[in-house]
């Protein structure tokens, strides 16, 4: 059984202004939790969950089919992700915008129709952090409404198939299989 998901790649000038922002909201000490290390940055467009290698091939095979045109994106707002049953924060995120994500996800919904279930809710963003506990509420969500994300553009030419191991040490990503613009 693997872990799988399909997701987007950042070019190297995004993830060094993620840093960037990560290393900012570092320096305030405002929660405890863990960073997304700068290797596992991406933008998930399909979580699969644990499939077995017969899965992995029909996946493969029905992703293959999909016919896309590169598409600019560019990073958008900072925010957070509150849990639905506590009343605290458990995701730090920075938006993507551009309507070619909401396309390519929709046709990747469809040919995996049958397989698994089309996404319900689809929030394009990068998670930047993983909180574990907030020390000042009110502080940290001011803090992070004071930060600006420039509005850097990019390329996206090639989306992925991944495999998600976990480890202590956190998840190590490897791609299965990537799926390039016409």
């Amino acid at each position: 059984m693997k872990r799988c998901f399909i997701a987007l790649d950042l070019p190297c000038d995004v993830i060094d202004e993620i840093k960037s922002i990560q290393g900012l909201i570092k320096k305030k000490n405002l929660f405890n939790g863990k960073f997304t290390e700068p290797g596992n940055l991406h933008l998930t467009l399909k979580f699969l969950g644990e499939i077995d290698e017969e899965k992995v091939n029909e996946v493969k095979n029905k992703l293959r089919e999909i016919k896309f045109n590169d598409f600019e994106i560019s990073l958008g707002n900072i925010g957070v992700f509150s849990s639905k049953y506590e009343n605290y924060f458990c995701v730090v995120w920075i938006e993507i915008l551009g309507k070619g994500v909401r396309d390519l996800r929709k046709q990747i919904d469809e040919k995996l129709a049958g397989l698994f279930e089309p996404e319900k809710r689809f929030m394009s963003h990068i998670t930047i952090a993983r909180i574990k506990k907030v020390y000042d509420r009110q502080g940290f969500l001011e803090y992070i409404k004071k930060i600006k994300v420039p509005k850097i553009g990019f390329k996206v030419d090639k989306f992925f198939l991944k495999k998600s191991e976990l480890f202590e040490t956190g998840p190590v990503y490897e791609d299965l299989e990537g799926y390039s613009a016409l």
